[in-house]
């Protein structure tokens, strides 16, 4: 029998299908080829890495034995022992068990049986655990602690194994630590080239070739279908791994990330000015992967990042309110909204927590006491959440988010436990009538901005109209000095002593529809590849809709 589980569902939901079943088999006198071996979807904790390696290693074992049990004389001992994979610090290298290891195991079985013990054996030559059972089926026991133990001596294990390491390295990740890591993000590429930012540039007046994307934390608490990351990275729902420093943290992300910035001068077409600018980022995105607000330090670790002048957008699923209710002022502070009813908030997050729902209302509650900046992220599936516009709205009047950003989902390629195609990214067209119906049905807030590139769009409370212009972008230096002052004094401050006026370019129905003029514009249509089209669009085509002075503003 092989159980499919994941051990981040806890202790006692853990497997509980293939334990419960193994014990009923036993019970009825049935005689187990091999003993249970549970297969963990937490690649954290799985013993060989992920549970397709586990299921391997459990044919590989069932294979031998049976080829093994028609060649034994000790068959009727062996098979009755459970073998398991122990830890690193246990037992020696992993060998593929053979006859005399079967042999071994089957006498000191017999031994065990004889004196009714329940405990383990170490095999060194084959790196096995053997773990009896006792004869009298009535008191067999099989304790989760007993099948997934896999700590090391401290009790304490570094969140990111090999395999983690491997798989997150291969995707352009920097590791940081054992469980931080910084990654270069392709706006930041494109800015340094002078082919424009996103739309947190567009929305908020962040130069994209000075932010740095990175994570304190790569475990999450979700599953998300739509996650770009194709789930490499861990899963939890607490901190139960070693711990790195804050300062270490985030002196490793700034060096790791200059060492990517230099790298990059090699892309053609770097502008000198900008490359030099990157070497010393000034903002920081925690929305990398993984949870941030779970780290345990992270009031510490973002004080740190203040401390250097550099901006924060921290980006949290909303699972974790107390810690929202806790955190120190970050310069804008980020909720998934992923679904508005309980029932599709599970299928698209699928969250590890059987209390997912209170949780996350819980979050925007506390997100609406919030003295900064707050926003909510929606992203849109078609077929999944874009119906659900009436449960968004009422969401959006339990946490009174400053900002609504919604997007559409990006299709990032056939993942093994996602169904997501791309006929469920909708177009730009659709999310901009997915905004229009939503605002009309909320009270004091407008369509502020638009990122047609990222199919995106910024909704914005009305108080961000100061004299009738829009003011969602910040101004940095008046964040750090206000930071400044909460921190020495305690004096508290809010999201209007810190906002800036937003550009012309950047408003929901401008025809650069959120790209910024004063870049370059590439197509990656393979007709247009390396072609410059900024402006192509503008006068030809809008001039009947358009007078001369509006035309002379684009």
């Amino acid at each position: 029998m092989f159980g499919l589980g994941n051990s981040e569902y806890g202790e006692e939901y853990y497997n509980k299908a293939a334990i419960e079943l193994f014990k009923i088999l036993e019970s009825l006198s049935a005689l187990p080829q091999l003993p249970l071996f549970l297969g963990d979807h937490n690649m954290a904790k799985s013993a060989h890495g992920n549970i397709e390696k586990d299921f391997q290693a459990f044919s590989e074992r069932l294979e031998l034995s049976i080829k093994e049990f028609f060649t034994s004389k000790h068959h009727n001992s062996y098979t009755r022992g459970a073998v398991l994979e122990s830890s690193e610090d246990e037992c020696d290298s992993l060998d593929n068990i053979d006859v005399e290891d079967l042999e071994v195991i089957a006498n000191e079985l017999e031994t065990l049986k004889k004196e009714k013990k329940y405990e383990r054996i170490s095999n060194k030559k084959s790196k096995k655990v053997v773990l009896s059972l006792e004869e009298d089926k009535e008191n067999v026991k099989i304790s989760y602690d007993d099948l997934t133990e896999r700590k090391d001596s401290d009790g304490l294990k570094e969140m990111l194994t090999p395999l983690l390491r491997k798989a997150l390295t291969k995707q352009g990740y920097e590791l940081i630590g054992s469980h931080s890591g910084v990654k270069l993000c392709r706006w930041t590429k494109a800015m340094l080239r002078g082919r424009g930012g996103c739309y947190k540039h567009t929305f908020y007046g962040i130069a994209s070739h000075l932010c740095m994307e990175m994570t304190p934390n790569l475990a999450c608490a979700n599953k998300c279908i739509f996650c770009w990351r194709h789930h490499s990275n861990p899963v939890g729902t607490a901190w139960n791994w070693k711990m790195e420093d804050p300062e270490f943290i985030v002196t490793e992300a700034i060096k790791k990330h200059r060492k990517m910035i230099n790298a990059a001068k090699g892309i053609p077409g770097v502008l000198e000015a900008r490359f030099i600018e990157g070497m010393n980022p000034r903002h920081v995105a925690l929305s990398l992967v993984g949870e941030p607000i779970m780290y345990p330090e992270i009031n510490k670790f973002v004080n740190l990042l203040h401390e250097r002048d550099m901006s924060t957008f921290l980006v949290t699923n909303a699972q974790f309110p107390e810690a929202i209710a806790s955190l120190a002022p970050v310069t804008q502070l980020y909720v998934s909204v992923d679904a508005a009813t309980e029932k599709t908030l599970k299928e698209i997050d699928r969250p590890l927590f059987r209390d997912f729902w209170p949780r996350f209302l819980e979050s925007l509650e506390a997100l609406s006491k919030k003295g900064q900046r707050t926003v909510y992220r929606l992203t849109l599936v078609n077929e999944w959440n874009n119906e659900e516009i009436e449960n968004y709205a009422e969401l959006i009047g339990r946490g009174l988010p400053d900002f609504i950003e919604v997007k559409g989902v990006t299709y990032s390629g056939v993942a093994k436990d996602s169904k997501l195609t791309m006929k469920n990214v909708p177009w730009h067209e659709e999310v901009c009538a997915f905004v229009r119906n939503l605002v009309n049905l909320l009270k004091g807030y407008e369509i502020a901005c638009e990122h047609e590139h990222s199919n995106c769009l910024l909704i914005a409370r009305s108080t961000f109209k100061v004299d009738g212009k829009w003011h969602t972008w910040i101004d940095y230096e008046k964040f750090s000095t206000l930071w400044k002052q909460w921190k020495a004094t305690g004096a508290t401050f809010n999201a209007l002593e810190y906002c800036a006026p937003t550009p012309p370019w950047c408003l929901y129905g401008s025809l650069q529809q959120g790209f910024d003029p004063t870049e370059v514009r590439f197509k990656r249509n393979p007709k247009n590849k390396g072609k410059n089209i900024t402006g192509q669009v503008l006068p030809a085509f809008y001039s009947h809709l358009m007078n001369e002075s509006e035309l002379d503003l684009c």
